[in-house]
């Protein structure tokens, strides 16, 4: 793809018109629109501009590389600025990937994914069957919430990111064989809502080439059928059927369970309480769908009262992530700009990264086990 095309589909891919980045870059719309159909060239400062607008590098569009399939798969698309926020997960991937190459430390992502599967057989027993591989193979334990992202990011190579897409818009995942596998998580909702997020953009991920293996076009919606078994899923993997079943008999009393003491099951999961109540329906511990339905709306009444747990706001990019950054930093491997660039901060601040005087480490040689 040429560099008129790159431009092209960069600006179309985010969303914009050609007024819209016009407004942004202060290059005018004839000129914008000379620069897609091959009428004109681009200067680098207006490639600059331009890449700046729509989230991408510089790279991105002096690269003579085949275009990378860009498939971005969202549970819930933000009604406002969507393309944009998904231009900068697509370009936050990318700099982490070339942030693990300069340090090299890329981190294949180590997950049992599926293949050879039909997408029209795949069935809830597979879901389910799933989230118990998962769990075995990345040692969860018997609370995953409170370890998921953790082993994800840190030991399984999973690139995840957080954005604030207020007031809607929940998660997206991507993959490629390039980049690997990676996350979009809304910053603007609880902890524990992220959390069943997470487990849900998994599913997509392991059984990617499933039901994306055929498809090229990058505007994908899963249909409703996958999007419930990505939440049979992540249902199965954060609250395993033996450590529900442990903790509500802990709380139990003659075989009753107290409404207010399902905010205390669910924190030990670290899941919402309407998440655990669709979990104790699925294990027929609750018989009908209205009868769980109801629970849900008493809880939401109870919840200002009893929903008393402690929350976090997230980095947008991961500790590994701005690790490598300052590393290659310090190696002298990325400018100033452009490290402060890909960390989102002045280039004052990132001056102090190379202000910090340490002595430098030899090797250490490990002993063989």
């Amino acid at each position: 793809m040429s560099l008129h095309e790159r431009l092209k589909h960069a600006r179309t891919r985010a969303g914009f018109t050609l007024d819209q980045v016009s407004e942004r870059t202060s290059i005018g719309q004839s000129s914008i629109s000379e620069f897609e159909h091959k009428r004109r060239e681009p200067s680098l400062s207006q490639i600059r501009r331009l890449a700046q607008a729509y989230g991408r590098s510089v790279d991105f569009f002096l690269s003579d590389a085949p275009m990378p399939r860009e498939i971005v798969l969202w549970r819930e698309k933000p009604a406002e600025n969507g393309p944009e926020i998904e231009a900068k997960f697509l370009r936050y991937c990318q700099q982490y990937h070339n942030l693990e190459r300069w340090n090299d430390e890329v981190e294949a992502s180590s997950l049992p994914f599926e293949s050879g599967r039909s997408p029209e057989h795949y069935s809830y027993k597979d879901a389910r069957r799933l989230a118990q591989d998962v769990h075995r193979i990345l040692r969860l334990g018997e609370y995953p919430g409170q370890s998921l992202l953790r082993i994800l990011e840190e030991v399984r190579g999973v690139k995840i990111f957080h954005l604030d897409f207020a007031p809607t818009g929940t998660a997206a995942s991507t993959y490629s064989n390039e980049i690997g596998s990676a996350v979009l998580l809304n910053s603007a909702n609880k902890r524990w809502r992220r959390n069943f997020d997470l487990a849900h953009e998994l599913f997509h991920l392991l059984t990617w080439n499933v039901f994306r293996l055929e498809t090229q076009d990058s505007d994908v919606v899963p249909s409703e059928f996958e999007e419930k078994l990505a939440n049979a899923f992540a249902s199965e993997l954060l609250m395993p059927s033996a450590a529900v079943g442990y903790e509500l008999d802990r709380i139990s009393k003659d075989g009753n369970v107290r409404v207010e003491d399902l905010f205390d099951v669910a924190r030990v999961f670290d899941v919402s309480v309407e998440a655990l109540i669709w979990r104790m329906k699925t294990l027929r511990l609750i018989k009908e769908d209205e009868q769980a339905r109801q629970l849900i709306e008493r809880a939401k009444s109870m919840s200002r009262i009893y929903e008393d747990r402690t929350d976090d706001t997230p980095a947008a990019f991961p500790t590994r992530y701005r690790s490598l950054a300052i590393k290659t930093l310090r190696r002298g491997e990325i400018s100033l700009g452009k490290f402060a660039q890909y960390v989102e901060m002045s280039r004052r601040e990132a001056r102090d990264y190379l202000s910090y005087e340490v002595e430098d480490s030899d090797e250490l040689q490990i002993a063989s086990t």
